[in-house]
């Protein structure tokens, strides 16, 4: 402390850029403070600096990090904890620019394995940004005492007495999510894709609000569905079971069938304790498939769904800067069977109607050779009994899909009934099948290394997330506003580190796409997100591999190896 303060003395109302002197290594009575990085003037990104407590003075039990499970869990429990004492301790508005401002990374419902903090043997690492304060652009010492020697201190120590003073909630906190993740291993076994526990809260207090809805209905399954789940910590629960297969969600309009779904493709991530949907669990392959006009899709065969184009466009090879809904839905199908999905997520309101259904009358009308469509409704069986891939399915303005479901949940003002026996006597006819045998073969797409690149200019890479929007990569910015499976921005900086990764230190020019980038993530979980990273940042999320490789197909420069499939045309 003495050498920090020494050094603010020496250079208080000097030039900005001398708090640079203030980079290294400071020993506090509770921790140690780490500067990496000095911002260059009071406009720029916060400062980089980490704090270092020690096992002995933070006195976490180690059942607390017993496992890689229960170790993610209290490094996200402890990071929500020292955002909280951020909110209640620092002042901020200290000078020019950012000055004063302390962060750590946004925590939301989910609980995501992060890099803010981080826990090694009982002993703890905290990464935040601190923006130094000025006056003008010259240094403001006596600011950055009152940061450093009060607030800093006031954080860790609001930390330490949380933890001593309620040493249980950060035992709820670890063994909720490590009772979510062994309630998901469970759905395998149990011929599972989803679970929705009674009881239950799923609505969301709004589109830009992720917290519960304070008066939601209790989620009630009904008695023919019911099964229940075993856990680690505390009594079996009981809920609605979704079977592998194809389950279809019906119900009229505003009584809560995206609803459920939303629930659903949100139930592959870990949730916090009093967020409702703790006990929502999911396949973690599951992948939300919607339409997506416009985008860029590159070398995709989507021949199983889509042939027969005018103009003799090769849908075994199919790319486009411009795809419509429905060749655009079948390629994130397709891209998501590569990857990995083995649970399809679909929505008929955010999805291409012709690539959905085909009624009998538009089949009478339009002979098959003039429809190059095969709708989803005419394959989604071929999924499952030929590949092993289940569909959960919201249909609203369609009975088509009644004689292809084995299970039809009515959502009823937020319940759920099971309504299989009344659809399948409505189901008049089986669909009638126009399509040949499903034959899918993930084509090895090699990408060019160049088109990887996030130079932004000679010497300067760039990766940057714009919440979970966009992700600015080098030059090039790519739309993820349609991959709906994302919930932070700290994993689209996750993704785009991992894509730099791939490009400079695994690309051989050889191995596919999917492949490559598998073996990226499998190193980040051997080693670390730090692994990935030419500095020390706290600002990253692990993504899955899916979204990983929805990042890199929806790359509009994506080119690819001559002797991998492509081919180019507007759609």
């Amino acid at each position: 402390m003495d050498t920090l303060s020494q050094l603010l003395k020496q250079i208080d109302g000097r030039g900005y850029k001398a708090y640079k002197k203030l980079e290294g290594t400071f020993q506090f009575s509770d921790f140690r403070l780490r500067i990496d990085h000095v911002q260059g003037d009071p406009f720029a990104d916060p400062s980089r600096c980490r704090i270092f407590i020690d096992a002995a003075t933070i006195g976490l039990e180690p059942p607390l990090y017993a496992n890689a499970v229960r170790r993610v869990a209290l490094e996200d429990y402890l990071g929500r904890m020292f955002a909280a004492a951020i909110n209640q301790h620092v002042k901020g508005d200290r000078g020019s620019g950012k000055s004063g401002e302390i962060a750590i990374a946004r925590y939301g419902q989910q609980v995501l394995q992060r890099n803010a903090v981080l826990v090694r043997e009982g002993a703890v690492e905290i990464r935040f940004r601190l923006a130094l304060p000025s006056e003008g652009r010259s240094v403001n010492a006596h600011q950055a005492r009152v940061m450093l020697f009060e607030e800093l201190v006031s954080l860790v120590r609001a930390l330490l007495t949380s933890l001593r003073q309620d040493p249980a909630a950060a035992r709820r906190h670890v063994d909720s999510v490590e009772d979510q993740q062994f309630l998901r291993r469970q759905l395998n076994d149990k011929g599972l894709v989803a679970f929705i526990a009674n009881n239950a809260r799923l609505p969301r207090r709004s589109g830009i609000d992720d917290r519960p809805l304070s008066d939601a209905l209790p989620f009630e399954a009904p008695e023919s569905l019911v099964l229940e789940l075993e856990r680690l910590h505390g009594e079996p629960v009981r809920g609605l079971g979704i079977r592998q297969g194809i389950t279809l969600i019906v119900g009229g309009g505003y009584h809560g069938k995206s609803t459920l779904l939303h629930a659903i493709e949100r139930g592959i991530y870990d949730h916090i304790p009093g967020d409702g949907r703790e006990q929502v669990v999911t396949d973690a392959s599951a992948f939300k498939i919607r339409s997506e006009d416009g985008r860029a899709i590159s070398g995709i065969d989507i021949s199983p769904f889509i042939g027969n184009l005018p103009q003799d466009k090769d849908t075994r090879r199919f790319s486009s800067q411009n795809a419509s809904g429905s060749t655009s839905q079948a390629a994130n199908i397709v891209e998501a069977l590569a990857a990995g999905a083995r649970t399809l997520l679909i929505d008929e309101d955010t999805s291409a109607t012709n690539f959905m259904i085909r009624d009998r009358r538009m089949q009478a009308l339009v002979a098959k050779e003039k429809e190059p469509i095969t709708p989803l409704v005419q394959r989604i069986r071929d999924l499952h009994y030929d590949m092993g891939v289940s569909t959960v399915l919201v249909m609203g303005g369609s009975g088509d899909y009644f004689g292809v479901a084995d299970v039809v949940i009515m959502m009823d003002n937020y319940l759920p009934r099971d309504v299989t026996r009344e659809a399948q006597a409505l189901a008049q006819t089986e669909i009638r099948k126009e399509a040949g045998a499903l034959r899918f073969e993930p084509r090895r797409r090699v990408p060019r290394r160049a088109c990887l690149s996030a130079e932004l200019r000679p010497g300067k890479n760039k990766i940057q997330a714009f919440e979970t929007r966009a992700l600015r990569y080098g030059r090039k910015e790519i739309d993820l506003s349609r991959v709906e499976q994302l919930v932070d921005s700290a994993q689209l900086r996750g993704i785009g580190y991992m894509m730099h990764y791939y490009a400079e230190h695994a690309w051989d020019g050889q191995q596919d796409l999917v492949a490559g980038l598998c073996g990226i993530l499998q190193t980040v979980e051997d080693e670390g997100l730090d692994k990935i990273t030419p500095y020390i940042v706290g600002n990253l999320a692990m993504p899955r591999l899916l979204e990983l490789v929805a990042a890199v197909n929806r790359m509009r420069e994506l080119e690819l190896e001559p002797d991998t499939p492509g081919h180019s045309g507007a759609d």
